[in-house]
């Protein structure tokens, strides 16, 4: 009896357990089959469908007449699986003529067993695609595109360059780096049991979208001719380095910008690093007395000082302490104010500060657009240092030393963009490099932007008067025939560790023309020059020689046809 209870005992446990099981099976078919049904169809058919993307097209660039400056190419890389070619010796010689390799070492390479092996990069175009119209087992050829700069290191400082995994860094490369690059396309299909799509099965195709042409505001004949004149005058002078920018001041347009040494943008990764950044829009220095031209037209504007306004020069001021000196270490007696600019003299200008007091002074300086990023389309730009009387730092005699460019940092680009603020009528507008953005869809022109007033339409046009008589009583060599220019030369000392190096200097000329109607600011810098230290015997020669050229290339008439045409 008790035998019998146990083994119905038992027989209930092992039905318990069945149908346990038999009932956990069935919420599994119903969530597999019902609840989760569409989750797992996705997932088997994930098992046999492939997605690839496809890369777009980047973006052109060309000058402002469409010049073509920067555009890809499409190159393969020839790859091999000797295990599974079955005559290596045919193979040789079927692909060696494309491959420019001898048929017996490229036969020797494809008789071993290895699964895969490189042969050759970057393969042209045409070699590529007749591998694939071949489509020979074991032989496979991979398109990677390559960025090309058809006119080699001409604008290299602008454009800047494309690595190989294709980003962009510095200039337009870097800033229209995301837009330049377009949006990839896939197709989604049916795949083989090696990974490959099948060609007849249905498939799912979007197609990329190519980054868009980009025309800069430079013309290259222009840019050719301003980098041949900045090499020839680091040579010339026998310089470290050399900067040219010329802007466009009623726009901002940069309608050139070059540097010496340069490099050549197909060739950045055999090129020193040093070379990649723009020294124009990246490095800063110290102005020196172009910056008079900034510190006057706050005098000016603030009605501190008039042009007849006489100052006595005794030679030397005192200013918180510290004493500034003329460059020449003379005393100029009774001055009026284009004699300051004119004899360049910094206790003419420190006198101007003083009067201007430290916050006004300041206030000009920041409207001018120093201490900060012009927001130009060039990656890579520095803000420049601007020491101002909130900083801890600031002492009262760098308002005496910063009114004549010394103790503060700039840019080239930020120089050329506040004198053109004074050339365009005391309006401060931001540079650009990109003029017209143009895809399939899209024909974008890229307008002047005015960032503020500087100063008065007035007070700009009492100081490009100024500025022209200047260099007119300096008997300066920036002084072009049939043109008026308005400008001034610097002569920056070099700081280094406890003061400033006792020889050499940064050179340097700005100016503006013609005067009354300025089409031009060029801004010139010399950094180190040997056979003279002076401004006004290096840079503001350059100046008219560039600028004797550019009024040609650019059709800008003499003061006089001028004058009609405005009448």
């Amino acid at each position: 009896m008790k035998n019998s209870e146990e083994l119905r005992y038992r027989i209930y446990i092992i039905m318990a357990i069945m149908s346990a099981a038999g009932l956990t099976l069935v919420g599994q078919l119903v969530r597999w089959q019902v609840v989760e049904h569409h989750r797992f169809v996705a997932m088997a058919e994930a098992e046999h469908r492939n997605e690839i993307l496809i890369a777009p097209r980047r973006g052109e660039i060309r000058d402002g007449a469409g010049y073509l400056l920067a555009t890809d190419i499409i190159q393969y890389d020839i790859s091999a699986s000797p295990k599974i070619i079955s005559d290596p010796q045919d193979v040789a010689q079927r692909i060696a003529p494309l491959l420019d390799m001898p048929v017996e070492q490229l036969a020797g390479t494809l008789s071993g067993d290895e699964i895969w092996i490189p042969l050759v990069k970057e393969v042209p175009q045409a070699a590529g695609e007749s591998l694939l119209e071949w489509d020979i087992v074991g032989i496979k050829a991979e398109a990677r595109t390559k960025r090309i700069y058809p006119e080699g290191a001409l604008a290299s400082h602008l454009l800047g360059f494309v690595n190989g995994n294709g980003y962009g860094f510095y200039g337009v490369e870097g800033y229209y780096d995301i837009m330049l690059r377009g949006t990839p396309g896939y197709q989604k299909g049916e795949r083989s049991p090696f990974g490959e799509l099948i060609p007849l099965a249905a498939s799912d195709l979007v197609s990329p979208k190519s980054g868009p042409t980009l025309y800069l505001t430079i013309d290259r004949g222009v840019q050719h001719f301003i980098e041949e004149e900045i090499e020839r005058t680091v040579d010339m002078y026998q310089a470290q380095r050399g900067s040219v920018v010329v802007l466009q001041p009623k726009t901002g347009q940069i309608l050139g910008m070059a540097n010496f040494p340069t490099y050549d943008p197909n060739l950045y990764a055999q090129t020193d690093e040093k070379l990649y950044a723009n020294p124009a829009v990246s490095e800063q220095y110290e102005p020196g007395s172009v910056f008079k031209i900034i510190s006057m037209a706050a005098g000016l504007d603030a009605n501190v000082v008039l042009p007849e306004t006489m100052l006595y020069d005794g030679g030397a001021i005192e200013v918180g302490g510290r004493v500034i000196y003329n460059w020449d270490r003379q005393s100029h007696d009774m001055v009026d104010m284009t004699d300051v600019l004119a004899k360049s003299l910094n206790v003419g200008m420190a006198q101007i500060a003083v009067a201007l007091n430290k916050d006004r002074f300041y206030t000009y300086i920041k409207r001018f657009g120093f201490g900060r990023l012009t927001e130009t389309d060039l990656a890579s730009e520095g803000p420049g240092t601007l020491k101002t009387p909130k900083d801890s730092t600031w002492h009262e005699s760098d308002l005496g030393a910063n009114s004549f460019g010394q103790g503060i940092a700039v840019t080239p680009l930020q120089v050329a963009s506040a004198v053109s603020a004074v050339a365009n009528k005391g309006l401060l507008m931001k540079p650009y490099a990109v003029q017209r953005i143009v895809d399939d869809e899209r024909d974008i022109e890229v307008k002047p932007v005015v960032i503020r007033r500087a100063i008065s339409a007035q007070t700009a046009n009492t100081l490009t008067g100024m500025l022209v008589e200047a260099l007119d009583r300096a008997e300066s060599k920036a002084r072009v025939p049939g043109y008026r220019v308005a400008g001034k030369t610097g002569t920056a000392e070099i700081p280094i560790p406890g003061g400033y190096h006792p020889t050499l200097t940064l050179a340097s000329f700005v100016g503006y023309l013609p005067a009354d109607d300025p089409e031009l600011v060029i801004l010139v810098i010399i950094d180190r020059p040997t056979i003279s230290r002076w401004g006004s015997k290096t840079a503001a020669p350059t100046f008219r020689r560039i600028a004797e050229q550019l009024v040609v290339l650019l059709n800008i008439p003499p003061d006089t046809e001028q004058l009609v045409m405005n009448d």
